[in-house]
């Protein structure tokens, strides 16, 4: 299986950029899935297809930054919400069907659709300067990415296979 995960980035990042995976871009995630299998190119080509007249419907959307909260196992994970707006979720629930139009598999079922959070991860250790949003940030809906979470195998690192962007420098396509 391959995973992927669409995302919205608030910080820039270029379309083909690889990261590490403990250096993700801060961004909200959209909805994160498995496909096929590691070699699936075609899919991942339909799935872009898909997505692209979405995405690039929801660019511009002015978002504001809600309180924080902390999710994962245990409540160990702060992040900072993003407040409810239309085209978030319009977009989030396009993505959602068309991943699943796909055949693939969304591996948090419960948080799409009615159950989406968005939400934005803060990064880094608390004494070290983490990388966060705060309470009322306004943030514009500008880097939408399809991005693989083991490419060519490798776990430890992220690459942005496709990026809808308001951005024209920054390697989009709209």
């Amino acid at each position: 299986m391959r995973n992927l995960i669409f995302v919205a980035f608030v910080e820039p990042v270029a379309e083909g950029q690889v990261f590490l995976r403990s250096a993700w871009p801060l961004h909200i995630t959209l909805v994160r899935f498995d496909v096929g299998s590691p070699d699936s190119a075609d899919a991942i080509v339909r799935l872009a297809e898909q997505a692209g007249p979405h995405a690039s419907e929801a660019l511009g959307a002015g978002l504001t930054v809600g309180e924080d909260a902390a999710f994962g196992r245990n409540g160990t994970v702060p992040v900072s919400l993003v407040d409810p707006h239309p085209a978030l979720q319009a977009l989030h629930e396009q993505l959602v069907h068309a991943v699943t139009d796909l055949g693939a598999t969304i591996l948090t079922p419960r948080h799409t659709l009615s159950g989406y959070r968005p939400h934005v991860s803060h990064h880094g250790a608390a004494g070290a300067g983490v990388k966060r949003l705060h309470p009322g940030d306004a943030v514009v809906l500008d880097r939408i990415a399809l991005v693989d979470m083991a490419p060519d195998g490798d776990h430890t690192i992220r690459r942005v296979l496709r990026l809808w962007s308001r951005e024209p420098d920054a390697g989009s396509r709209r």
